[in-house]
């Protein structure tokens, strides 16, 4: 069996009994509050950090936050806050 079909296995199983993605797979838990916070959730790492662009390091992709006046207001390891006024946000993959 390919990796590609245990993936899909999986899936299918997350699914049919309706767990939580994030638990089973890692995903990023993006909480965008109007244009001015934003909390992620299951982040690895810091890739970029300027008052213009954070990139981060997910378990599934990278994530990129484009904006004015960006800061991390605080991180742990399991969730960080950025502030300032986000213009875009980007799923690279």
């Amino acid at each position: 069996m390919g990796k590609s079909s245990k993936k899909q296995i999986k899936k299918q199983m997350v699914e049919a009994l309706e767990l939580p993605k994030d638990l089973f797979f890692g995903a990023v838990i993006l909480t965008v509050t109007g244009r001015e916070e934003a909390i992620i959730e299951n982040y690895k790492g810091i890739l970029e950090y300027s008052t213009e662009v954070i990139r981060l390091q997910t378990k599934t992709c990278k994530l990129q936050l484009s904006g004015k006046n960006l800061k991390i207001a605080y991180y742990t390891n399991e969730e960080m806050k950025i502030t300032g006024y986000i213009d875009q946000i980007i799923y690279e993959p």
